[in-house]
Formats: structure tokens, sequence, C-alpha cells
């Protein structure tokens, strides 16, 4: 995905798999702690419904929606940790390994790595204007 993207734009827009079924509606973006770019998307999947995340790479922005590459039935069997807190490196990495995605800087000091911190208010808007 473009990493020069406002977290704050994606919050509101509809998401869609692989196959181009909608998946729901972007709820909050989180960011990465060491750089702040947008890296996982928590996508509300219904109405009464949990949250799904799914990773802002190698998803896309396409004709004002997120593609996100993957099945809708892996999206929404991915683990859920809850929204509105930051996820721990532990739980970032059961989501790579859920997804089948190579972990970003994996080595010595990916044990200390801080991921995931949710786009703070001062980040974001809770909708598009």
């Amino acid at each position: 995905m473009q990493t020069d993207i406002d977290p704050r734009s994606l919050i509101g827009r509809k998401a869609f798999d692989r196959n181009g079924t909608k998946i729901g509606t972007v709820d909050e973006v989180y960011l990465d702690d060491a750089t702040g770019i947008p890296e996982w998307a928590a996508v509300r999947t219904g109405l009464f419904t949990r949250d799904a995340f799914v990773p802002l790479e190698p998803s896309e922005l396409v004709d004002d929606a997120l593609r996100v590459p993957f099945e809708r039935a892996l999206i929404k069997e991915a683990p859920d940790f809850g929204v509105g807190r930051h996820l721990s490196p532990e739980q970032e990495l059961r989501l790579y390994h859920h997804y089948g995605l190579d972990v970003p800087g994996l080595g010595d000091e990916a044990d200390d790595a801080d991921f995931g911190r949710l786009a703070s208010p001062g980040d974001r808007a809770d909708r598009p204007d």
C-alpha cells in the first residue's frame, strides 16, 4: 500500500477481499511504533460482529476502497485482540503468521520491536468528513 497515505483517510472506507467480496468498513488504523507508517487496519465485519485485523501491506487503495489480497474466510478467522488497544509484539507476530506474511525487520532486534501503536485521536478522525 502507499506509505504516504494519511491513516485518517482510511477510516470509514469499505474493505473488500481478493475476489471483490465486501468484508466491511475500516474502523481503526494501527501504526508501526518505529516508523509511524500505517501497518494494520481493524475492519468492522458486520453490525453485530467483531473487527478483523488486516495487513495494510500488501493491501491497496482501489477506487476509494481498501482491497485486501486475501479470502474473506481467512480474514474473518484472524486472531481477535479487540480494538482500541495497542497491539503487542506477540499479537502482531500472530497476525503475520495467520496471513502467511514475512515479519518485517525480523532479526535480533525483532524481540525488542514495538508494533501496533493505535493511531491516536490526534492522528486520526473517527470518521471521514
